[in-house]
């Protein structure tokens, strides 16, 4: 049985952020996975920081106007890539009362029903972005990992699921941490500059 790494939480994840280790490889190399979901039969989440060179227009042309920049659909994971997801934050609902076409998960994020009309329920976003894909672990699969040490579980700030420049959002989220985990921006794979 491997050690528990220090930055393993007892429990659930869910509204966290997974950043990808070393270890972890593709296709979540510099990933920052927000976990929508995780509980005993296993965990799904999206990829915050792979966007795609297809506008939003490509498959949801409604939706192109409202979504938040960089107006270009996620790769949110290797699962279901022919399935389209839209986050949301909605800020200043309670979960029990969501806007319109709308499901709250946690702390104002939450997704929208992309078969609603678009006028109804954009009013009532704060930011939007549509993922394709998204990334699934099975029952216990994500524990196991975390374990392993192929994730850095850190908290979530509000503006990073809508982050607009994208590209160093692992090395942002990771030198922000106030422990020994900001090191690992350093990592290089030639093992001499470790």
């Amino acid at each position: 049985m491997s050690a528990r790494s220090p930055w393993a939480p007892a429990g659930h994840v869910t509204g966290e952020l997974l950043v990808a280790t070393p270890m972890t490889g593709e296709p979540f190399e510099h990933a920052v996975v927000l976990v929508l979901h995780h509980d005993e039969d296993g965990a799904h989440g999206l990829v915050l920081n792979q966007p795609l060179d297809a506008g939003v227009d490509v498959v949801l042309p409604e939706w192109q106007p409202f979504v938040t920049s960089p107006g270009v659909l996620f790769r949110g994971g290797p699962v279901g890539m022919d399935t389209a997801m839209g986050l949301v934050s909605v800020p200043g609902h309670d979960p029990g009362d969501p806007p319109l076409g709308t499901q709250l998960l946690f702390g104002g994020i939450g997704l929208v029903d992309l078969d609603a009309p678009a006028p109804l329920v954009v009013p009532e976003l704060g930011a939007f972005r549509i993922f394709v894909g998204y990334s699934g672990w099975g029952a216990g699969q994500l524990d196991g990992e975390i374990r392993q040490g192929a994730w850095y579980v850190v908290p979530r700030e509000p503006r990073d699921p809508f982050h607009e420049d994208t590209s160093e959002l692992w090395r942002e989220v990771l030198l922000r941490q106030r422990s020994a985990l900001s090191f690992a921006t350093t990592w290089t794979p030639d093992a001499d500059q470790n």
